[in-house]
């Protein structure tokens, strides 16, 4: 039997950007972005535990009604769970609260990865161990002209002066909707991804990840369009 895999998913009170982001109404969800996530990684029979780590009451309360048998509940400490926090504090803490098996670090903050799509991923995720690879985070890829103050970055102007797109070598935009590593990585070297991570294209609307307001109202027009289609 493979070991394990459990979601990790932090959950922090007190956005600056977006007032309550993670629990405030959205389209027809009452309880908002954090009801969406708990129903898509409840719904995904890959993950064996879901560890939610919050210090936000409200979520606690919420998510304690779901009555979930394998979804575990942290309050986390303030001083994890402040705007100042560092991910590497945050990787230490998934790693104590989780410290055997694999984890699929993901966030509420990327409503449209489903169910299905979290299978699919932890199927990717098992097919590139098996290959070398020793973790797995996806990915946006973008074809287009990427500079930076020293001139193109993905193409060569002595070459040609402005190539189709489409023949471009696509760069990846890590796009934090998962990150699935061992426990292992997470211990020796205090990340949740290894040396060697595959990485694995979403699409971009399947991959949009709300940081700002516009993108929640973008997100909830998106959610609007998909729900009177079906």
């Amino acid at each position: 039997m493979p070991d394990p895999i459990t979601a990790f998913l932090p959950c922090r009170k007190g956005s600056e950007r977006v007032p309550r982001k993670n629990i405030r109404p959205f389209g027809p969800f009452e309880h908002g972005l954090v009801e969406i996530k708990l129903e898509q990684l409840l719904a995904c029979p890959d993950i064996d535990e879901i560890v939610l780590s919050t210090n936000d009451e409200e979520i606690l309360d919420y998510a304690e009604e779901l009555n979930a048998a394998n979804l575990r509940l942290h309050r986390r400490a303030e001083h994890l769970a402040s705007s100042t926090t560092s991910t590497d504090a945050l990787v230490a803490h998934a790693s104590d609260l989780i410290p055997s098996g694999h984890i699929l670090w993901t966030h509420v903050t990327s409503p449209f990865v489903s169910a299905a799509l979290y299978g699919e991923i932890i199927s990717a995720y098992r097919e590139a161990l098996s290959e070398g690879f020793d973790s797995l985070m996806t990915t946006t890829p973008l074809q287009a002209f990427l500079w930076t103050d020293a001139g193109p970055v993905n193409y060569d102007r002595r070459v040609e002066k402005w190539p189709r797109t489409q023949t471009l070598v696509p760069v990846h935009e890590v796009n934090s909707a998962v990150f699935l590593a061992p426990t292992e990585v997470y211990r020796k070297q205090g990340d949740r991804i290894g040396t060697h991570p595959r990485l694995h294209p979403l699409d971009r609307l399947v991959a949009l990840d709300i940081d700002w307001e516009e993108d929640f109202v973008i997100a909830e027009q998106l959610l609007s369009k998909d729900l009177a289609s079906t």
